[in-house]
Protein backbone atom coordinates (compact mmCIF):
# COMPACT_ATOMS: atom_id res chain seq x y z
CA UNK A 1 0.00 0.00 0.00
CA UNK A 2 1.43 3.37 -1.07
CA UNK A 3 1.72 5.97 1.66
CA UNK A 4 2.78 9.59 1.28
CA UNK A 5 4.89 11.44 3.80
CA UNK A 6 2.65 14.49 3.40
CA UNK A 7 -0.75 14.99 1.80
CA UNK A 8 -1.77 18.56 0.97
CA UNK A 9 -5.47 19.10 0.36
CA UNK A 10 -6.17 22.08 -1.86
CA UNK A 11 -3.91 23.80 -4.40
CA UNK A 12 -4.96 27.37 -3.72
CA UNK A 13 -2.68 29.98 -2.19
CA UNK A 14 -1.88 28.22 1.10
CA UNK A 15 -1.62 24.63 -0.15
CA UNK A 16 0.39 25.52 -3.22
CA UNK A 17 2.63 27.95 -1.35
CA UNK A 18 3.42 25.28 1.23
CA UNK A 19 4.27 22.78 -1.51
CA UNK A 20 6.43 25.42 -3.22
CA UNK A 21 8.42 26.13 -0.06
CA UNK A 22 8.87 22.39 0.49
CA UNK A 23 10.10 22.03 -3.10
CA UNK A 24 12.86 24.58 -2.40
CA UNK A 25 14.08 22.83 0.75
CA UNK A 26 16.34 19.78 0.27
CA UNK A 27 15.08 18.35 3.58
CA UNK A 28 11.91 17.25 1.76
CA UNK A 29 13.65 15.73 -1.30
CA UNK A 30 13.29 12.21 0.07
CA UNK A 31 9.74 12.79 1.33
CA UNK A 32 6.79 11.91 -0.89
CA UNK A 33 4.30 14.76 -1.15
CA UNK A 34 0.83 14.40 -2.64
CA UNK A 35 -1.33 17.41 -3.58
CA UNK A 36 -5.04 16.85 -4.19
CA UNK A 37 -7.43 19.40 -5.69
CA UNK A 38 -10.37 19.17 -8.05
CA UNK A 39 -8.84 21.84 -10.32
CA UNK A 40 -5.17 22.47 -11.07
CA UNK A 41 -5.26 25.52 -13.36
CA UNK A 42 -7.27 28.09 -11.42
CA UNK A 43 -6.31 31.08 -13.58
CA UNK A 44 -6.97 34.59 -12.30
CA UNK A 45 -9.47 33.46 -9.69
CA UNK A 46 -8.10 35.81 -7.02
CA UNK A 47 -6.68 39.29 -6.60
CA UNK A 48 -4.48 39.58 -3.50
CA UNK A 49 -3.31 42.78 -1.89
CA UNK A 50 -1.01 43.43 1.05
CA UNK A 51 1.33 46.05 2.41
CA UNK A 52 5.02 45.53 2.88
CA UNK A 53 8.07 47.56 3.80
CA UNK A 54 10.59 47.86 0.98
CA UNK A 55 11.27 45.06 -1.49
CA UNK A 56 9.61 41.70 -0.97
CA UNK A 57 9.63 38.06 -2.01
CA UNK A 58 6.87 38.45 -4.61
CA UNK A 59 7.79 41.80 -6.19
CA UNK A 60 8.57 40.23 -9.57
CA UNK A 61 4.92 39.13 -9.78
CA UNK A 62 3.29 42.41 -8.81
CA UNK A 63 0.59 43.84 -11.04
CA UNK A 64 0.97 47.19 -9.28
CA UNK A 65 2.13 48.86 -6.09
CA UNK A 66 1.11 52.18 -4.55
CA UNK A 67 3.04 54.53 -2.23
CA UNK A 68 -0.14 56.25 -1.03
CA UNK A 69 -3.60 55.20 0.15
CA UNK A 70 -6.86 57.15 0.34
CA UNK A 71 -9.28 56.90 3.25
CA UNK A 72 -12.66 58.55 2.85
CA UNK A 73 -15.68 59.06 5.10
CA UNK A 74 -17.99 61.86 6.25
CA UNK A 75 -15.94 62.08 9.48
CA UNK A 76 -12.41 62.01 8.04
CA UNK A 77 -10.95 62.06 4.54
CA UNK A 78 -7.30 62.13 3.55
CA UNK A 79 -4.67 60.77 1.17
CA UNK A 80 -1.91 59.18 3.24
CA UNK A 81 1.73 58.53 2.36
CA UNK A 82 2.52 55.05 3.70
CA UNK A 83 6.26 54.94 2.91
CA UNK A 84 8.42 53.01 3.69
CA UNK A 85 5.47 50.67 3.10
CA UNK A 86 3.93 50.03 -0.30
CA UNK A 87 0.48 48.66 -0.97
CA UNK A 88 0.95 45.75 -3.38
CA UNK A 89 -1.30 43.79 -5.73
CA UNK A 90 -0.84 40.31 -7.22
CA UNK A 91 -3.14 38.50 -9.66
CA UNK A 92 -3.29 34.81 -8.87
CA UNK A 93 -2.52 33.38 -12.32
CA UNK A 94 1.11 34.60 -12.39
CA UNK A 95 1.53 33.51 -8.77
CA UNK A 96 0.23 29.99 -9.38
CA UNK A 97 2.39 29.59 -12.49
CA UNK A 98 5.56 30.55 -10.63
CA UNK A 99 4.87 28.07 -7.85
CA UNK A 100 3.94 25.22 -10.19
CA UNK A 101 7.14 25.70 -12.21
CA UNK A 102 9.18 24.91 -9.10
CA UNK A 103 6.90 22.16 -7.80
CA UNK A 104 6.79 20.29 -11.12
CA UNK A 105 10.60 19.97 -11.14
CA UNK A 106 10.40 17.71 -8.09
CA UNK A 107 9.77 14.00 -8.81
CA UNK A 108 8.76 13.44 -5.18
CA UNK A 109 5.75 15.78 -5.50
CA UNK A 110 2.64 14.43 -7.20
CA UNK A 111 -0.60 16.19 -8.10
CA UNK A 112 -3.94 14.40 -8.35
CA UNK A 113 -6.97 16.12 -9.83
CA UNK A 114 -9.83 14.85 -7.72
CA UNK A 115 -12.47 15.94 -5.21
CA UNK A 116 -12.01 15.16 -1.54
CA UNK A 117 -14.94 13.48 0.20
CA UNK A 118 -13.55 12.81 3.69
CA UNK A 119 -10.32 12.66 5.65
CA UNK A 120 -9.59 11.06 9.03
CA UNK A 121 -6.75 10.26 11.37
CA UNK A 122 -6.47 6.54 12.03
CA UNK A 123 -3.73 4.24 13.37
CA UNK A 124 -1.25 7.13 13.65
CA UNK A 125 -1.66 8.08 9.99
CA UNK A 126 -4.19 9.86 7.82
CA UNK A 127 -6.72 8.51 5.36
CA UNK A 128 -8.17 10.62 2.55
CA UNK A 129 -11.14 9.41 0.54
CA UNK A 130 -11.75 11.10 -2.81
CA UNK A 131 -14.29 10.53 -5.56
CA UNK A 132 -11.87 8.28 -7.40
CA UNK A 133 -9.61 6.66 -4.80
CA UNK A 134 -8.34 6.39 -1.22
CA UNK A 135 -4.95 7.73 -0.09
CA UNK A 136 -2.89 7.27 3.05
CA UNK A 137 -0.21 9.52 4.50
CA UNK A 138 1.77 10.28 7.62
CA UNK A 139 0.77 13.95 7.83
CA UNK A 140 -2.13 15.90 6.36
CA UNK A 141 -2.09 19.64 5.62
CA UNK A 142 -5.64 20.70 4.80
CA UNK A 143 -6.61 24.00 3.17
CA UNK A 144 -10.17 23.03 2.22
CA UNK A 145 -12.54 25.15 4.28
CA UNK A 146 -15.51 23.50 5.98
CA UNK A 147 -17.85 26.41 6.69
CA UNK A 148 -20.11 24.37 8.94
CA UNK A 149 -17.39 24.27 11.59
CA UNK A 150 -17.79 27.97 12.37
CA UNK A 151 -21.23 28.75 10.97
CA UNK A 152 -23.01 26.31 13.30
CA UNK A 153 -21.42 27.60 16.52
CA UNK A 154 -22.70 30.51 18.61
CA UNK A 155 -19.70 31.37 20.78
CA UNK A 156 -17.87 33.58 18.29
CA UNK A 157 -19.43 36.08 15.87
CA UNK A 158 -19.10 35.37 12.17
CA UNK A 159 -19.08 38.31 9.78
CA UNK A 160 -18.03 38.18 6.16
CA UNK A 161 -16.00 40.43 3.95
CA UNK A 162 -18.11 40.10 0.82
CA UNK A 163 -17.60 41.97 -2.41
CA UNK A 164 -18.11 42.30 -6.13
CA UNK A 165 -15.43 43.95 -8.25
CA UNK A 166 -15.24 45.34 -11.76
CA UNK A 167 -12.01 45.91 -13.68
CA UNK A 168 -12.95 49.04 -15.60
CA UNK A 169 -11.19 50.56 -18.61
CA UNK A 170 -11.91 54.16 -19.61
CA UNK A 171 -11.26 55.77 -22.99
CA UNK A 172 -9.45 58.71 -21.41
CA UNK A 173 -7.07 58.98 -18.48
CA UNK A 174 -9.24 59.18 -15.35
CA UNK A 175 -7.21 57.74 -12.49
CA UNK A 176 -4.29 58.79 -10.31
CA UNK A 177 -2.43 55.49 -10.31
CA UNK A 178 -0.15 56.51 -7.43
CA UNK A 179 -3.03 56.23 -4.93
CA UNK A 180 -4.99 53.14 -3.87
CA UNK A 181 -8.37 53.77 -2.27
CA UNK A 182 -8.09 51.68 0.89
CA UNK A 183 -11.58 52.46 2.20
CA UNK A 184 -14.09 54.99 0.91
CA UNK A 185 -17.15 54.98 3.16
CA UNK A 186 -18.83 57.71 1.10
CA UNK A 187 -21.46 55.24 -0.08
CA UNK A 188 -24.89 54.59 1.52
CA UNK A 189 -24.26 52.48 4.62
CA UNK A 190 -27.81 51.12 5.00
CA UNK A 191 -27.13 49.86 8.52
CA UNK A 192 -23.90 48.06 7.58
CA UNK A 193 -20.17 48.67 7.23
CA UNK A 194 -19.93 49.38 3.50
CA UNK A 195 -17.12 50.93 1.47
CA UNK A 196 -15.62 51.18 -1.97
CA UNK A 197 -12.14 49.83 -2.61
CA UNK A 198 -10.40 51.18 -5.73
CA UNK A 199 -7.10 50.00 -7.21
CA UNK A 200 -5.94 51.97 -10.29
CA UNK A 201 -3.56 49.80 -12.29
CA UNK A 202 -2.76 52.65 -14.66
CA UNK A 203 -4.39 55.92 -15.67
CA UNK A 204 -7.31 54.30 -17.49
CA UNK A 205 -7.73 50.87 -15.84
CA UNK A 206 -8.86 50.33 -12.25
CA UNK A 207 -10.53 47.73 -10.06
CA UNK A 208 -13.65 49.06 -8.33
CA UNK A 209 -14.80 46.77 -5.57
CA UNK A 210 -17.93 47.29 -3.47
CA UNK A 211 -17.19 45.67 -0.11
CA UNK A 212 -19.10 44.99 3.09
CA UNK A 213 -18.14 43.76 6.56
CA UNK A 214 -21.46 42.22 7.65
CA UNK A 215 -23.22 38.95 8.43
CA UNK A 216 -25.38 38.54 5.34
CA UNK A 217 -24.66 38.66 1.62
CA UNK A 218 -26.66 40.90 -0.72
CA UNK A 219 -28.34 40.11 -3.99
CA UNK A 220 -25.68 40.25 -6.70
CA UNK A 221 -27.45 43.15 -8.41
CA UNK A 222 -27.08 45.32 -5.29
CA UNK A 223 -23.29 45.17 -5.44
CA UNK A 224 -23.29 46.05 -9.13
CA UNK A 225 -25.72 48.93 -8.66
CA UNK A 226 -23.46 50.34 -5.94
CA UNK A 227 -20.47 50.22 -8.32
CA UNK A 228 -22.50 51.91 -11.07
CA UNK A 229 -23.61 54.66 -8.68
CA UNK A 230 -20.05 55.22 -7.46
CA UNK A 231 -18.69 55.46 -11.02
CA UNK A 232 -21.46 57.88 -11.91
CA UNK A 233 -20.67 60.01 -8.87
CA UNK A 234 -17.03 60.11 -9.98
CA UNK A 235 -18.24 61.18 -13.46
CA UNK A 236 -16.89 58.00 -15.03
CA UNK A 237 -19.48 57.16 -17.68
CA UNK A 238 -17.57 56.07 -20.79
CA UNK A 239 -16.00 52.76 -19.83
CA UNK A 240 -15.93 49.05 -20.54
CA UNK A 241 -15.84 46.22 -17.99
CA UNK A 242 -12.79 44.06 -18.68
CA UNK A 243 -13.38 41.50 -15.97
CA UNK A 244 -15.50 40.82 -12.89
CA UNK A 245 -14.73 39.13 -9.59
CA UNK A 246 -16.61 38.37 -6.40
CA UNK A 247 -16.01 36.66 -3.10
CA UNK A 248 -16.92 36.21 0.54
CA UNK A 249 -14.17 35.84 3.14
CA UNK A 250 -15.05 34.70 6.69
CA UNK A 251 -14.23 37.14 9.48
CA UNK A 252 -14.31 35.22 12.75
CA UNK A 253 -12.22 34.50 15.83
CA UNK A 254 -13.47 30.93 15.92
CA UNK A 255 -10.68 28.76 17.34
CA UNK A 256 -9.69 26.92 14.17
CA UNK A 257 -6.64 25.49 15.92
CA UNK A 258 -8.90 23.26 18.01
CA UNK A 259 -9.67 21.30 14.82
CA UNK A 260 -6.02 20.29 14.46
CA UNK A 261 -4.61 16.99 15.70
CA UNK A 262 -1.28 15.20 15.96
CA UNK A 263 -1.22 14.33 12.26
CA UNK A 264 -3.68 16.84 10.76
CA UNK A 265 -3.11 20.58 10.45
CA UNK A 266 -5.55 23.03 8.88
CA UNK A 267 -3.86 25.82 6.92
CA UNK A 268 -4.90 29.00 5.11
CA UNK A 269 -8.40 30.24 5.80
CA UNK A 270 -9.27 26.72 7.02
CA UNK A 271 -6.59 27.14 9.68
CA UNK A 272 -7.61 30.61 10.82
CA UNK A 273 -4.84 32.33 8.86
CA UNK A 274 -7.25 34.98 7.57
CA UNK A 275 -6.98 38.17 9.62
CA UNK A 276 -10.32 38.08 11.43
CA UNK A 277 -10.82 41.85 11.60
CA UNK A 278 -9.92 42.65 7.97
CA UNK A 279 -10.19 39.52 5.82
CA UNK A 280 -6.58 39.87 4.59
CA UNK A 281 -4.96 36.45 4.10
CA UNK A 282 -2.17 36.47 1.50
CA UNK A 283 0.71 38.06 3.40
CA UNK A 284 -0.03 36.12 6.57
CA UNK A 285 -0.11 32.90 4.54
CA UNK A 286 3.26 33.76 3.01
CA UNK A 287 4.75 34.17 6.51
CA UNK A 288 2.97 31.17 8.03
CA UNK A 289 4.09 28.74 5.32
CA UNK A 290 7.71 29.72 5.99
CA UNK A 291 7.18 29.04 9.68
CA UNK A 292 5.40 25.77 8.94
CA UNK A 293 8.24 24.41 6.79
CA UNK A 294 10.68 25.06 9.65
CA UNK A 295 8.24 23.46 12.08
CA UNK A 296 7.83 20.29 9.97
CA UNK A 297 11.59 19.80 9.97
CA UNK A 298 11.79 19.85 13.76
CA UNK A 299 8.45 18.79 15.23
CA UNK A 300 6.08 15.86 14.84
CA UNK A 301 2.94 16.99 16.66
CA UNK A 302 0.99 19.23 14.27
CA UNK A 303 -1.48 20.22 16.98
CA UNK A 304 1.07 22.52 18.63
CA UNK A 305 1.90 24.60 15.53
CA UNK A 306 -0.90 27.16 15.84
CA UNK A 307 -0.59 29.63 18.70
CA UNK A 308 -2.96 32.42 19.64
CA UNK A 309 -1.55 35.91 20.19
CA UNK A 310 -2.84 39.21 21.59
CA UNK A 311 -4.25 39.99 18.13
CA UNK A 312 -6.75 37.16 18.44
CA UNK A 313 -8.30 38.99 21.40
CA UNK A 314 -8.18 42.38 19.64
CA UNK A 315 -9.93 40.92 16.59
CA UNK A 316 -12.53 39.16 18.71
CA UNK A 317 -13.35 42.39 20.52
CA UNK A 318 -13.77 44.31 17.25
CA UNK A 319 -15.93 41.60 15.70
CA UNK A 320 -18.13 41.51 18.82
CA UNK A 321 -18.70 45.26 18.39
CA UNK A 322 -19.32 45.13 14.62
CA UNK A 323 -21.65 42.14 14.98
CA UNK A 324 -23.84 44.13 17.38
CA UNK A 325 -23.34 47.60 15.87
CA UNK A 326 -22.59 46.97 12.21
CA UNK A 327 -23.66 50.47 11.22
CA UNK A 328 -20.80 51.98 13.27
CA UNK A 329 -17.98 50.61 11.15
CA UNK A 330 -17.45 53.82 9.19
CA UNK A 331 -17.21 55.96 12.33
CA UNK A 332 -14.92 53.45 14.05
CA UNK A 333 -12.42 53.20 11.19
CA UNK A 334 -12.55 56.97 10.60
CA UNK A 335 -11.65 57.59 14.24
CA UNK A 336 -8.63 55.29 13.97
CA UNK A 337 -7.35 56.81 10.71
CA UNK A 338 -7.91 60.34 11.98
CA UNK A 339 -6.05 59.92 15.28
CA UNK A 340 -3.33 57.36 14.53
CA UNK A 341 -0.40 57.53 12.12
CA UNK A 342 -1.15 55.29 9.14
CA UNK A 343 2.15 53.43 9.52
CA UNK A 344 1.17 52.47 13.06
CA UNK A 345 -2.19 51.27 11.77
CA UNK A 346 -0.51 49.09 9.14
CA UNK A 347 1.86 47.62 11.72
CA UNK A 348 -1.09 46.85 13.98
CA UNK A 349 -3.15 45.25 11.22
CA UNK A 350 -0.08 43.33 10.10
CA UNK A 351 0.35 41.99 13.66
CA UNK A 352 3.79 43.54 14.02
CA UNK A 353 3.02 46.32 16.52
CA UNK A 354 4.38 46.96 20.00
CA UNK A 355 2.15 47.26 23.07
CA UNK A 356 2.67 51.04 22.98
CA UNK A 357 1.43 51.13 19.39
CA UNK A 358 -1.49 48.85 20.29
CA UNK A 359 -2.57 51.36 22.93
CA UNK A 360 -2.59 54.17 20.36
CA UNK A 361 -5.08 52.17 18.30
CA UNK A 362 -7.17 51.11 21.29
CA UNK A 363 -7.45 54.63 22.72
CA UNK A 364 -8.36 56.16 19.34
CA UNK A 365 -11.93 54.81 19.43
CA UNK A 366 -14.88 55.38 21.74
CA UNK A 367 -14.23 52.87 24.52
CA UNK A 368 -17.75 52.07 25.72
CA UNK A 369 -18.83 49.55 23.02
CA UNK A 370 -15.54 47.66 23.47
CA UNK A 371 -15.78 47.68 27.27
CA UNK A 372 -19.33 46.36 27.10
CA UNK A 373 -18.21 43.69 24.65
CA UNK A 374 -15.40 42.55 26.96
CA UNK A 375 -17.71 42.48 29.99
CA UNK A 376 -20.38 40.49 28.15
CA UNK A 377 -17.88 38.00 26.84
CA UNK A 378 -16.28 37.63 30.28
CA UNK A 379 -19.69 36.96 31.84
CA UNK A 380 -20.51 34.48 29.08
CA UNK A 381 -17.26 32.63 29.74
CA UNK A 382 -17.83 32.65 33.49
CA UNK A 383 -21.33 31.27 32.99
Amino acid sequence: MNQSSYIILGAGASGLLLAYRMSLDSYFDDKSILIIDQVKDKGNDKTWCYWEEGEGEWDELLTKKWPKVFFGSKDFTETLDISPYSYKMIRSEKFYHKLWRSIELKPNITFVEDSVKTYTEIDNRVKVVTNKSTYFGLKLLNSILDKTMYETQQKYPVLQQHFVGWFVKTKTDCFDDSIATFMDFNVPQNGNTRFMYVLPIDKNIALFEFTLFSKDLLEHSEYEEAIKDYLKEKKITDFEILEKENGAIPMTSFKFEELNSYNILNIGTAGGWTKASTGYTFYNTSKKTKDLVSFLKNEDDLSVFAKRTKYWFYDLNLLDVLAKNNEKGSLLFASIFKKVNVKTILKFLGEESSLKEDLKIITSVSPMPFILSIVKRFLRIKL
